[in-house]
């Protein structure tokens, strides 16, 4: 008799056992990839149900919140956004019937309180038996609140994007895109967003975040990457010689400088050629160096594949060489054209994102840094997840970074970006314009990074549809967004 109880006692043991560690798999660790599958009709109630965690800004400013909803004896959580279209590019929105999309999304874990420990995942186990209400953690973002408000300004009424970062860190300081959308109008006005629109670009496609899906012929930007293969491989200095009559040739046809039949400046160095964006010296760099050099330093710097950002993947795009709307291999460097694309013309788009990466990359003296959105964690219990900068790689060798950061100050200095110098502080550029066809209208470009001495912002802007150069629309821009991350005290983050 005694041997059957305990076999009663031990298997009663086992089977509960069995349904703890099950109840924790499921609705713990699965619970995320099951909530994601879009043929869960429980998610679309039992999401709201959540106290949903919120999203702040570095200064501590509430960048989405709930909306508590009482039904029927039931108590539901739905979302505002204090600041709308402000921070839309980052933040994106969370809904019943539109989903999720930007940190909403990637950061869903961390919102929900899925994130939580084993002992938290019990405690919320329990929650959900006890029909206690489930609090998510509290997700803090390295925006600058300031700035990105200044780039935004800045930004106006043009098709365009801003991203800022710390060069140290990979931190995210601003993610600027316009034309931008108010999330609170997805549920109930989604028309508002469907009727925007732009004097600057048709369509003006709002919920496309430019900063990391715009892809752009990056023009005289991509001199910086040119530059970098140039000086790392060895086979050039600053003080290289060369000699412009005003175009190169390549193919037996003529590449021109910047307007066809611009200037020409004759008997000049590398430095020369950089600070004056002078398109026939990096059109024979980039046959001397060919498509498989140029292209191998791109990607150290992160072409070819998307940047590792705490966003959505498919918020994301690749920079790189494009045939059509296809991101061409690495094998297929060949199908480039050297002379174009060493001066960011030919088969190459690059996003916002990617470019603010090439100059955080020479600001931090050849060390790529992940780009990162979400600073830190507090999880409902008060406990604090603070998120670990990650370098990437060396990119370049710290002696290549100092050459090209002194040839960047000469552009700001006494060059093409003089729009961009700011009192008292060095700050190191490069200007780009691309031109997109005889007749129509360019892209410009601006990056940067500041002080050049001590970086504490990489920046980069990109501007649609101008009849000006870099140097005169986007770097303006970017000398606001600079001036305004230098004129706030480092953040210590709690």
């Amino acid at each position: 008799m005694n041997a059957r109880v305990r076999l009663v006692a031990l298997a009663s043991l086992a089977m509960l056992a069995a349904l703890i560690v099950a109840s924790t798999y499921w609705q713990a660790w699965a619970a995320p990839d099951l909530a994601n599958k879009s043929d869960n009709a429980i998610r679309q109630v039992s999401e709201f149900t959540i106290d949903r965690g919120r999203i702040f800004a570095a200064n501590g400013t509430v960048l989405a919140r709930n909306h508590i909803v009482r039904t029927n004896g039931r108590t539901y959580y739905y979302r505002r956004y204090p600041l709308g279209a402000l921070t839309a590019a980052a933040v994106g929105y969370a809904t019943q019937s539109r989903s999720r999309v930007g940190l909403e999304l990637s950061a869903n874990d961390y919102l929900t309180g899925a994130d939580q420990s084993l002992a938290g995942a019990i405690r919320q186990i329990g929650d959900r038996l006890l029909g206690s209400t489930i609090h998510g953690s509290d997700v803090h973002l390295s925006l600058d609140l300031n700035a990105q408000r200044v780039a935004m300004n800045a930004l106006g009424a043009n098709c365009g994007a801003a991203v800022a970062l710390d060069p140290s860190t990979g931190k995210v300081l601003v993610l600027a895109s316009k034309p931008s959308y108010n999330p609170n109008d997805v549920e109930g006005h989604y028309d508002r967003i469907s009727g925007i629109k732009s004097p600057s670009c048709k369509p003006a496609s709002p919920l496309i975040d430019r900063a990391t899906q715009g892809l752009y012929p990056p023009g005289s930007a991509f001199k910086v990457v040119t530059a970098a293969a140039a000086l790392d491989t060895g086979r050039f200095t600053p003080s290289s010689s060369f000699y412009d009559p005003g175009y190169c040739i390549e193919y037996e046809k003529p590449v021109y400088n910047f307007e066809h039949g611009g200037e020409k400046f004759y008997n000049l160095s590398l430095a020369t050629a950089f600070e004056n964006s002078v398109n026939s010296v990096f059109c024979n760099i980039g046959m001397k160096l060919r498509m498989h050099t140029l292209m191998n330093y791109a990607r150290r710097f992160g072409f070819d594949s998307k940047p590792p950002i705490d966003l959505p993947s498919d918020a994301v795009r690749a920079s790189g060489l494009y045939k059509g709307k296809r991101l061409l291999s690495p094998s297929e460097d060949g199908q480039g054209d050297p002379g174009r694309t060493a001066f960011g013309q030919s088969y190459l788009l690059a996003t916002p994102l990617q470019m603010a990466m090439v100059a955080a990359t020479v600001a931090n003296n050849g060390k790529e840094m992940q780009p990162q959105l979400v600073d830190f964690v507090r999880r409902s219990n008060g406990e604090v997840a603070r998120i670990k900068p990650q370098p990437l790689g060396q990119a370049i060798k710290p002696e290549t970074a100092m050459e090209l950061t002194q040839m960047m100050e000469s552009v700001v200095a006494s060059g093409t970006g003089t729009a961009a110098r700011i009192s008292g502080v060095r700050v190191a550029g490069k200007t780009g314009t691309a031109e997109n066809g005889t007749g129509q209208p360019n892209t410009t470009w601006f990056i940067a990074f500041a002080p050049a001495d001590a970086p504490r912002v990489a920046v980069a802007v990109v501007l649609q549809n101008q009849t000006g150069t870099g140097g005169t629309t986007a770097a303006p821009i970017a000398r606001q967004i600079m001036q305004a991350i230098l004129s706030t005290t480092p953040n210590s983050n709690f």
